[in-house]
């Protein structure tokens, strides 16, 4: 359960201080990002451009392999992947889009719950992507 506990408190930090905080607003999304890999390097060990440059099938073997990475976890990286990607004006963005689907897809199939707030992003990211 502490590694779950660890990755949840890491990923919820990183989306507070890109997208909530009340901070430097001089910094830019790419800085922000960076923080954001090292933090998530450093803390847990998860490389985000590994799994961002992996295939569908390797990135999920990936990340079910991080004990703390139950699907509440997966479904904050996928709100961060989702916000990134609509905040990024790069090449990047739809990249970004394309795991936070992969992920919001993951979080259904493995939560038995429906989320109208997941389906919603599933379906803004597919108008946006296509």
């Amino acid at each position: 359960m502490r590694e779950v506990e660890k990755i949840g408190l890491i990923i919820s930090a990183i989306r507070q201080k890109i997208f909530g905080g009340k901070g430097n607003t001089a910094i830019t999304l790419e800085m922000q990002i960076k923080d954001a890999k090292d933090m998530l390097f450093n803390g847990a060990n998860f490389d985000i451009d590994k799994f961002l440059n992996s295939t569908v099938e390797d990135s999920n073997e990936y990340i079910s392999s991080f004990i703390g990475f139950n699907n509440d976890n997966i479904e904050l990286l996928a709100n961060y992947f989702f916000q990134i990607g609509l905040s990024d004006k790069s090449d990047n963005s739809k990249k970004y889009l394309e795991k936070a689907l992969q992920l919001f897809e993951l979080c259904n199939l493995q939560d038995k719950t429906y989320s109208f707030e997941r389906e919603l992003n599933i379906k803004t990211i597919k108008k946006r992507t296509c």
